[in-house]
This record gives structure tokens, C-alpha cells and sequence, in this order.
């Protein structure tokens, strides 16, 4: 009962941020009247969230095992809801800019303190199931947030739907502060999880850059085809708008679902490098499927469906493979450093795609994707093999 609570105050947390990061995206077409700039200057602003997220995760890693991670969550969710407060109440350019540094320095902490309070109070043969919740909360928070606020912003208006997104971080820290998180289930002792906190833990540096360079592979080949595989259809294989629009829907939504059944499939195995390699590599091959092979219709948006769900089974085993790397009470610093390699991806990523598709070369698009999730199955084998022994004294019995 105590884990599950622990696990809905995370889900709901993750969910929160990811409205958060969508927040101005999803309001795109509506913010160059409401605020009168252009799209540069919107793209400048949301570069601004990112850049800041980037660099100050690691750092608030180490702050969420030094400080307690529902303490900064806490802080986190309140400094959001303050960000998109300001804009409720003052919707102009220069208040986007600062409201989005602050929400960037609060998605920092997401990251490395949900990770932190699942790794120490969820049960060990639970743990998949426990990551692949996480995720597809974050993944519900994104797909529902075009809806919900452009909904609104038509509804009353733009400062309207900024309140719902500092009305549901209200929410969830009120959520953390009247439900206090359980104690830790992993079996190492509290005094133990206490000095790791408080003392340097020193993880193989091979290890850390692995696992960082595996997030950023993860992030260029699914953010790829999450974010232009539709123009690229449209670009490069003369697939209409719909068509391609439908596909990418078909990925998402299989995608969350592939979370949810990786999550699972997590839990009942040990060899989670393995089990992620081979589901990225078939991945690869349906790609290559979709390159050489002309799909329209239906077989198009199975295709793109499989992908989805192949790429979402892979999230569960990737956070264990982290979670196999720190040692108790160090979690925090652990996933704030390896998941920058998403903020890298996410600042590489679009330039690359974006290059292509201003180039002509929207068949590139899937060759890059394909490139990187070949690369992503070599450092999950490579990480497997690779387990040092801290992996398993950190975690032989947590």
C-alpha cells in the first residue's frame, strides 16, 4: 500500500512536468498574437527551458541525495507552479523568458528525485512495473496537454491555460505534503543509505559515460521519429498529411503501451541489457522495413505502431540498467548526470532532423534513427557485459 502511494505521488509528479515541458510547445500557434512575437522568439524561449534543464540536473542530483528527494520535488513542483503563475498573471514575452529559465531549473530536479524515491521504496521485484508507470505517466502528461490547454486558451484564453498548468502542480504537492513518502523498502540500512548521501561515491567513470551516451542515443533515435518522422513521410515517401499524422499517432500511443508491457517483462528478468538490445534491434529492422518497402495506409500506421511499441519497451530496462549502477543513496546524482544525455539529445537532435529536411533528404531522417538505435543496441550489450562490481554490491539484495 505504501509503495503504491509512493508510486501515484511519483506518477503524478512526472505527469505535472511533462505538461509543464509541453506547456509552451502545445500552445504554439496561439502565443505569436497573445504575446505579440514571432516564432523565433518562442523558439528562443523554449530553447531557453532546455539549455537551463541541461545544465543544472546533474547538479540538483546531488542536491536530491544530499537534501532528500521529496523535499525537492517539493520544491521543484512549487517553483513550477510559481513559473506558469507569473505567466497566468502577466502573459508577456519577457515574462516567458524568465518563467521558462525557472521551469527549466524545476525539471531538473524530476528526473534524479522520482528515480531517487523509486529505487528506495519500491520493492525489488516490483521495480520494472514501478519505472514503466513513471514513464507512461509522463507520457499521458505530454499527449495530454495539446488538448487540455489549447482547449482552454480557445475556451477563455492563453493566460487561462497557464493557470490550469500551475493549478495541477498545486495538486501534486499537495499530494507530497499531506502523504508523507514511506520509509525505504531495499534492505540496506537507513545509516548506510545516510553515509552514502552524505559521503562522494565514486562510480566508475566508464560506467556514468555509457549510460549517458546511451540516453542520448535513445533521445536522437525516438525523439527522431517522434518529432519528424510525420514531415518526413510527407517530404520524402509522398504519404499524405493524414496518413502520416495517423502513423505518428499509432507510434505514441504504442509506444506508451510497450512502457507499460516493458515494465513488466523488467521484472522478470535479470538481463535487462539483453532484453532492451533485442527490442531495439528489431526496431531497427522495421525501420529498414519502412525505408525499402512503400507502405501507405494501414500497413504504414501498424508499422510505425510496432516501432512505437518495441522503442517504449526498451524505457523499463534502460532505468534499471541505471539503477543497477548507484549504489544506494546515491541515485539521485546517478540518474541527474546520465539523463543530461536526453537534454544533449534534445538540443542535437532537432538540429540534425531539421538539416535534413531543409536539405531534401527526408528518407536521412529514418537512416540517422536507424543509425542510432544500432548504436543504442551495441552500448546495452556492451553495458550488460560490462557491470561492474559495485552493480552488485550495490544492489545484490535491494
Amino acid at each position: 500500500m505504501k509503495s503504491g502511494r509512493l508510486l501515484g505521488q511519483v506518477a503524478a509528479t512526472h505527469f505535472v512536468s511533462h505538461v509543464h515541458i509541453m506547456a509552451v510547445p502545445a500552445l504554439l500557434p496561439l502565443l505569436p498574437k497573445a504575446m505579440g512575437v514571432g516564432f523565433v522568439e518562442l523558439g528562443v524561449a523554449i530553447a531557453v527551458f532546455n539549455i537551463v534543464s541541461a545544465l543544472v540536473q546533474a547538479p540538483l542530483g546531488f542536491m536530491v541525495d544530499k537534501w532528500g528527494a521529496r523535499r525537492m520535488l517539493m520544491a521543484a513542483l512549487s517553483l513550477g507552479a510559481l513559473s506558469f503563475g507569473l505567466l497566468a498573471l502577466v502573459p508577456t514575452y519577457h515574462c516567458l523568458l524568465l518563467a521558462m529559465g525557472a521551469a527549466g531549473l524545476a525539471n531538473g530536479v524530476y528526473h534524479p528525485a522520482d528515480y531517487a524515491l523509486l529505487s528506495q521504496g519500491t520493492e525489488a521485484k516490483k521495480m520494472g512495473r514501478a519505472f514503466s508507470i513513471h514513464t507512461f505517466a509522463g507520457f499521458l502528461g505530454a499527449a495530454s496537454t495539446p488538448p487540455l490547454l489549447v482547449g482552454v486558451a480557445l475556451w477563455l484564453s492563453v493566460s487561462h491555460a497557464f493557470a490550469v498548468a500551475t493549478v495541477l502542480a498545486l495538486i501534486a504537492l499537495l499530494f507530497l505534503y499531506f502523504y508523507p513518502a514511506p520509509a525505504a523498502l531495499s534492505s540496506v540500512s537507513p545509516q548506510e543509505v545516510q553515509a552514502n548521501r552524505e559521503r562522494p561515491i565514486k562510480i566508475p567513470l566508464k560506467t556514468i559515460a555509457g549510460l549517458t551516451l546511451l540516453f542520448l542515443m535513445l533521445s536522437l533515435s525516438t525523439g527522431g521519429l517522434e518529432k519528424f518522422s510525420a514531415a518526413a513521410l510527407v517530404e520524402g515517401f509522398d504519404i499524405n498529411l493524414r496518413n502520416a499524422n495517423q502513423a505518428l499517432t499509432a507510434f505514441l500511443f504504442a509506444s506508451a503501451v510497450g512502457v507499460l508491457s516493458g515494465g513488466i517483462l523488467a521484472d522478470n528478468t535479470e538481463k535487462h541489457g539483453f532484453l532492451a538490445a533485442i527490442a531495439f534491434a528489431v526496431a531497427a529492422v522495421l525501420v529498414a522495413v519502412l525505408i525499402y518497402v512503400p507502405l501507405v495506409g494501414a500497413s504504414l500506421v501498424v508499422l510505425l505502431g510496432m516501432i512505437g511499441f518495441l522503442t517504449g519497451v526498451v524505457a523499463p530496462s534502460r532505468d534499471m540498467l541505471v539503477r543497477a549502477a548507484s549504489p544506494v543513496g546515491a541515485e539521485g546524482r546517478t540518474f541527474g548526470i546520465v539523463s543530461t544525455g536526453f537534454n544533449m539529445g534534445g538540443v542535437v537532435g532537432p538540429l540534425l532532423f531539421g538539416y535534413l529536411l531543409d536539405q531534401q533528404v527526408a528518407v536521412g531522417v529514418f537512416w540517422a534513427a536507424l543509425g542510432f538505435m544500432l548504436i543504442t543496441t551495441a552500448l546495452v550489450i556492451a553495458q550488460e557485459f560490462a557491470r561492474p562490481p559495485l552493480d552488485k554490491m550495490s544492489r545484490s539484495e535491494a
